[in-house]
């Protein structure tokens, strides 16, 4: 671990008591934590697995509770109320995987095996009513987004809605249960090699959560910005829900890419840039998360950066984490107020919170985790 930049994490934390946080006792923190995560050894090429890491923070260790080898590379993680996970394979992977609590392997799906020529973008969300989950597609020979209605139980295919867009990546559900769907608009061949990108077409989309009608279409003035990874937040300070949504840059000007914004929200109906301040690299955010006061963490792993944004100084991002490859994300509740984060890096996990000690536990083994993971459980 480097040091000096997990220091500077502390200091970000220092300065932030000015926001109106105060340090907690470490006791009132909740002991443990059980996440749902992806990895891969940490050479190109080593298997892919999925599973759950054990963090003790008492004893400061991270211990894997069960593994499974994947087919190909993951992506998003779905939470099950069993304990289990739901594994969404990545373009142009086609598959799914479900396991319960103890790692068993309950149900692996293929699209292909259905007769599909669509590929999963890696992301899934469960209905507000809970019988169906619907997944992100593309249609590989004419690249059309597609949301897949998938049953919850047997994992088919029961409908095949349009994202009315294309490279649909995540996907959430507002408070009536209707989706929002990222539509990041970047072309790709059926391999996954981005082609034609002065035809980008990125947009973020609500549709009926019953029907798919679409509902609202929302797009930036820049379309090299490609919107892909979403959060919601809730502010106790104005009462309002805020939808973070991650962008990486697609510009061909390294410098266009290197002043690019990586956050826009959705506030209400309206969908803005609330600041130009980026990761100071390649314009990437790999994941986002909801963090305190209604605000978001974002990662960006080729600059090993998390920041913090929030509603109350909408033109800023602090950083709160600098270690390498900082890249997935979760929420932590941690001592009231909440607002944590969890962060996965190069070395380790980093567990960060405006009001308790910043916190580092070491990999239980070489292993570089994917985007994303999710807390399962916190006691």
């Amino acid at each position: 671990m480097n040091r000096r930049h997990f220091c500077l994490s502390l200091a970000a934390l220092s300065g932030l008591p000015k926001l109106g946080f105060a340090l907690t006792p470490a006791a009132t923190v909740p002991q443990t934590a059980l996440i749902g995560a992806a990895w891969r050894g940490p050479n190109a090429g080593d298997t892919y697995q999925a599973g759950v890491l054990a963090a003790d923070w008492d004893t400061k260790k991270l211990a894997i509770r069960y593994e499974l080898p994947l087919p190909t590379r993951p992506h998003g993680l779905l939470a099950e109320a069993d304990g289990g996970l739901l594994v969404i394979g990545v373009r142009p992977g086609t598959w799914m995987l479900r396991c319960d609590g103890n790692g068993k392997i309950m149900q692996q799906i293929s699209l292909s095996n259905e007769g599909s020529g669509n590929s999963l973008n890696g992301h899934a969300v469960l209905a507000q009513t809970a019988d169906v989950i619907y997944t992100t597609e593309t249609e590989t020979k004419t690249g059309r987004g597609k949301i897949g209605v998938l049953d919850r139980l047997s994992l088919r295919k029961l409908d095949e809605w349009e994202s009315h867009g294309i490279d649909p990546h995540q996907l959430v559900l507002d408070q009536n249960g209707h989706l929002i769907v990222a539509n990041g608009g970047v072309p790709r061949t059926a391999s996954d090699k981005k082609f034609d990108l002065h035809r980008m077409d990125s947009s973020l989309v609500k549709l009926d959560g019953k029907t798919g009608r679409l509902l609202q279409r929302w797009q930036l003035d820049d379309k090299r910005l490609s919107m892909r990874h979403l959060a919601w937040s809730d502010s106790p300070m104005d009462g309002k829900r805020y939808l973070g949504i991650a962008m990486q840059a697609e510009h061909d000007d390294p410098l266009k890419r290197l002043a690019a914004p990586i956050l826009a929200v959705l506030d209400g109906e309206v969908l803005s840039v609330p600041t130009r301040a980026n990761d100071g690299v390649v314009g990437y955010a790999g994941d986002i998360t909801a963090a305190y006061n209604g605000g978001f963490v974002l990662s960006s792993n080729q600059a090993g950066l998390a920041q913090l944004w929030q509603a109350g100084v909408p033109d800023q991002l602090t950083p709160v984490v600098e270690l390498q490859e900082a890249y997935a994300l979760t929420s932590w509740s941690g001592p009231k107020p909440g607002g944590g984060v969890l962060v996965s890096t190069a070395p380790g996990l980093v567990r960060w919170h405006p009001t308790a000690k910043p916190l580092f536990l070491a990999w239980p083994k070489p292993m570089a985790l994917d985007n994303h993971w999710v807390l399962l459980n916190e006691a």
